[in-house]
Order: C-alpha cells, then sequence, then structure tokens
C-alpha cells in the first residue's frame, strides 16, 4: 500500500473527522414510527410480516444518502488499485452475495471467509461471520483495511473522492461536508439499510394469506423443516431464519479458521459462527463460512451425518434420516425462501 504524502490541510481535516467519527458514533435509533416514513419517503415499502429496521440517528434515510451510497458500493474507487468494489463481492442477482468460495480481493489475493449475502442486512445486530462489528456504519471499515480485500486507508478514498466535484457535491447534498470518512461510512451503510427483500412464495403463504403460494412438497419440507428430528428451526428462526446465536456446526474436527475464538480468545468459542439467515439460500451457494458445501444437497448431507467431531459442535448437531423424496421436500422449501422481485 502507498504511504499517505505530506500532512496538507486537507489531509489533517481528514483523519480529524475520522477521529470525531469513531468517538461520536452512536447506536441510538429512531422509533418505529419515524424510521417507517424515512423508507416510504424514499419508495421503499416494508414488506409484510418484517418490522421497521432501526435507523442510527444522524443517518436517517434520504435520496441523497441512498444516491451517495449506491455509487459508493458500486465504485472501485474503494480499493487500493480500482480493482474492485463492494458489488465484486455482492452481486445483486445472487442476493447480494458471492458465487465463489472465496472472493478475489486487491491484485487476485484470496482471504478465508465466503462473502454473506447483503439483503436484509438492516435487521442484523451484529457483523462479520464471528460477530465482531456492532453496526453497518463500522462494518465497511473491515474490508478497506483488509490485505486481500481493498487493502486500502478511508482517508485516502476520502483524499480521491475529494478530487471529484461530482462526489463533493453529493456529499454536501448528502451529509452537508465534504466526503471524508463519516460520510463514506454513513453512506454505505445508508445503502445497504436500503436492500429489504420479503417478497418470496413463503412470505405469500405465512404473511400474505395465499394458501396455494406454496406447493405441496414445499408444504412437506415446511414440515420436515419445523420438525423435533431436524432442529433447523431452533436455529433458523423468526422471519429472517435466523437466531443470530453463535453455533460451532461440526464442519471440521480442526478448524483453520477459530471463528468467534478470533474475537474473545475464548476455547469453547473456537469454531463457533454466526447462524446465517436462510433467506435466499437458494441462490448464494456455496455454503458455510469458508464456502466449502457447494450445494443446499451437501449442505443437508452434512447435517444428516450428524457432522465431525469438535468439543465445541454444538449439541443439536447429531444426524437424521431422510428418504430421497423428503431431501427433495426440504431442498423445495428451502427454495421457497427465494425473493422474487
Amino acid at each position: 500500500m502507498r504511504q499517505l504524502k505530506h500532512r496538507n490541510s486537507r489531509t489533517l481535516y481528514l483523519a480529524c473527522s475520522f477521529f470525531l467519527f469513531i468517538v461520536a458514533f452512536s447506536s441510538c435509533s429512531k422509533n418505529t414510527d419515524e424510521t417507517d416514513s424515512y423508507y416510504e419517503a424514499v419508495g421503499l415499502q416494508i414488506p409484510m410480516g418484517f418490522p421497521v429496521p432501526a435507523i442510527p440517528e444522524g443517518n436517517e434515510i434520504n435520496s441523497e444518502r441512498l444516491a451517495l451510497g449506491r455509487r459508493l458500493f458500486f465504485d472501485k474507487v474503494m480499493s487500493r488499485d480500482y480493482s474492485i468494489s463492494c458489488a465484486s463481492c455482492h452481486l445483486p442477482e445472487f442476493a447480494f452475495s458471492d458465487t465463489v468460495a472465496i472472493s478475489p480481493g486487491v491484485e487476485g489475493r484470496i482471504g478465508f471467509r465466503n462473502a454473506p449475502p447483503l439483503l436484509n442486512v438492516a435487521y442484523l445486530n451484529a457483523f462479520m461471520r464471528e460477530g465482531g462489528v456492532p453496526s453497518l456504519e463500522q462494518q465497511v471499515l473491515a474490508p478497506i483495511q483488509d490485505h486481500a480485500e481493498f487493502d486500502f486507508n478511508i482517508l485516502l478514498i476520502a483524499e480521491r473522492l475529494n478530487e471529484d466535484s461530482s462526489y463533493v457535491q453529493m456529499s454536501l447534498d448528502a451529509y452537508e461536508r465534504l466526503p471524508d470518512p463519516y460520510v463514506i461510512t454513513r453512506a454505505l451503510a445508508c445503502f445497504q439499510r436500503s436492500l429489504i427483500g420479503g417478497q418470496s412464495a413463503y412470505d405469500k403463504y405465512f404473511f400474505q394469506d395465499q394458501p396455494h403460494a406454496l406447493s405441496a412438497s414445499e408444504l412437506r419440507g415446511l414440515t420436515l423443516f419445523e420438525s423435533e428430528e431436524l432442529a433447523c428451526q431452533n436455529c433458523h428462526s423468526g422471519f429472517l431464519f435466523t437466531d443470530e446465536s453463535f453455533r460451532n456446526t461440526g464442519l471440521y474436527e480442526v478448524y483453520a479458521d477459530s471463528g468467534r475464538a478470533r474475537l474473545t480468545y475464548l476455547p469453547s468459542d473456537r469454531g463457533l459462527f454466526k447462524v446465517p439467515s436462510l433467506r435466499n439460500v437458494s441462490i448464494t451457494a456455496p455454503y458455510m463460512h469458508d464456502g466449502s458445501l457447494q450445494s443446499l444437497d451437501a449442505v443437508i448431507e452434512h447435517y444428516a451425518n450428524g457432522g465431525a467431531n469438535h468439543e465445541n459442535k454444538d449439541e443439536l448437531i447429531k444426524g437424521f434420516d431422510l428418504s430421497p423424496a423428503e431431501r427433495e421436500d426440504l431442498i423445495n422449501f428451502l427454495h421457497a425462501l427465494e425473493h422474487q422481485p
């Protein structure tokens, strides 16, 4: 990574702004009625059965902030060598996930984790596979600084944006300030909070009172999903199909990635990863934290076999038997969780 040049007044201003952003960032959120009105004002509708997302005070959604965040998300200006953008690894047509096990970063560098989908990320309480980032505003700092992703510095990104008059104007329109770390992190978070999808066959059946929205096979799959034997719903619960807990699913006997233990340093957290949402799971392969399972059938096979022996493996992972027809029904139900624009 190239080094910062001499400290001119703009760089000093950006550094001070970044410090103030970190110190002043607050988790205070607007109430439900206010938040709903912000979404409606920009033409976004909260799906039936979905709660209204919490929005941190000071980063309310409006059209100017959405436009700036959307542009940043798709702009390769975010990476050191202008080679990738956020959208390079989070593809809109795949619920803002990727289609490869590990997405390549700057210079084709390969990291160690699968890119998670971003659709409905507005509802999550913590980010990254180990849950180490508490807000969307802060999350973008991880890929920016990661050697295997953008390999850059947010201060230098801000310098680039200040050299582009259109970005300067968009920043002033959105936040009444020049492009700086505050603006970059807030705008990207604002855009990601607009990525809400809840128009699947399951939603039509469960929330919109359309009894024929699910086929007979999908209904049988739902029964299996909710059964005590499979215990899928114990972890994949709620409208997002995740309880956001951290669990070791017995993927390996020895984990190259220690999971939540990277954050806590606790041996009991080794191999624990955040339970992912199953919404859009049919289009977000490959699966698991490292993208090691290529299909839904492979995932079901893993759980049916009871997983590998590991001291932290969750007690719910104990194996089960499914006939070929039952396995097909379960997979069909998982397909019914796919958002239909």
